[in-house]
């Protein structure tokens, strides 16, 4: 690992990445490209589902293309996986009716909507195309839950549920029970590094636990490809459980040693690049995971709130720039 060479997060990431719509079932389409962040579209007999909106509203319109490519109903539901910039600052380009969250989405919003917004731009320069199009504030939910939330789209049952933290303290699913068809945000990832910055990682097993136990069909993860057969699914929940497992092992290991979080942050990255170097933003990602599962593992039971200062000043710590 070169602690000299690395860019700040994925500045230096500016190649565009193909983007696929596929069919998944009737009622549900995946929106990828390439392991930049997933868009979920339900297709109900009266009216159409977003789930997690792209970074800008400019970005989004591309989504309403394609959406409208195969049917003309009204776009009347924006859901927010969480509440990270890059997941829902696009929302103002759908005009929905409604947009949806848990409590604890919403709560978060509040507490530190404005640190991660400009902390996610810094970050990510090339999934903000056109940032100047996000209206000035935060994206606002207006209807909120807490547990589950089922939304009837026609005859279409639409099951909108916080299955426990991972991600984020917010992580909501949706489920269509008819097709079993599951949209996990970021709580699943495929051939790319979940980012758990704000994770709970001693409670994240458990949640993927329970999303396996829907034995969904198909599922489209936060990021990477829409997975399309039990066997595919069932690799995105292994892979991102034994991810997240592994590191904070390494991690937990590292405080219970007595060793700083320079060298623990060293050491875990030696153990799990060989396995997981290869997945989309693993330089990007490992720096937050493991500041976090440092935290953690020595009684911070919440994650810290990111701020654009915070990133550069751990980057530096950690990367040596």
């Amino acid at each position: 690992m070169s602690q000299t060479s690395k860019t700040f997060a994925s500045q230096a990431d500016l190649e565009e990445k193909r983007v696929s719509f596929d069919k998944l079932s009737e009622h549900a389409y995946a929106y990828t490209a390439e392991g930049d962040p997933n868009t979920g579209i339900v297709m109900g007999d009266d009216a159409v589902m977003v789930i997690d909106t792209q970074a800008t509203p400019v970005m989004a319109q591309d989504v309403i293309r394609r959406i409208r490519e195969v049917t003309d109903k009204p776009i009347k539901y924006v859901l927010l996986s969480h509440y990270h910039a890059v997941r829902v600052l696009g929302a103002s380009a759908y005009k929905p009716e409604h947009v949806i969250a848990s409590q604890d989405t919403f709560d978060l919003i509040v507490e530190r909507g404005e640190q991660d917004k400009a902390s996610e731009i810094g970050r990510f320069p090339r999934l903000f195309q056109n940032v100047e199009s996000v209206p000035p504030g935060l994206t606002w939910p207006t209807l909120t839950f807490t547990g589950k939330m089922t939304l009837w789209l026609g005859k279409l049952e639409v099951q909108i549920l916080q299955l426990g933290r991972g991600h984020t303290k917010g992580d909501t699913v949706v489920w269509l029970p008819q097709d079993r068809v599951l949209f996990s945000g970021d709580l699943v990832e495929f051939d790319a590094t979940p980012y758990a910055g704000d994770a709970y990682f001693q409670d994240w097993p458990q949640t993927l636990d329970r999303l396996a136990a829907l034995k969904p069909a198909k599922l489209v993860p936060g990021r990477g490809a829409a997975l399309q057969t039990p066997e595919q699914v069932q690799a995105g929940l292994e892979g991102t459980r034994a991810f997240v497992s592994e590191l904070y092992a390494a991690v937990k290991a590292g405080v219970a040693a007595g060793r700083d979080l320079n060298r623990v942050y060293r050491e875990a990255y030696s153990q799990l690049e060989g396995k997981y170097g290869h997945w989309v933003i693993f330089a990007h990602c490992m720096p937050f995971d493991v500041t976090r599962a440092f935290d953690e593992a020595s009684g911070h039971v919440d994650p810290r709130i990111w701020t654009a200062e915070r990133d550069i000043a751990m980057w530096k710590s950690l990367e040596g720039q």
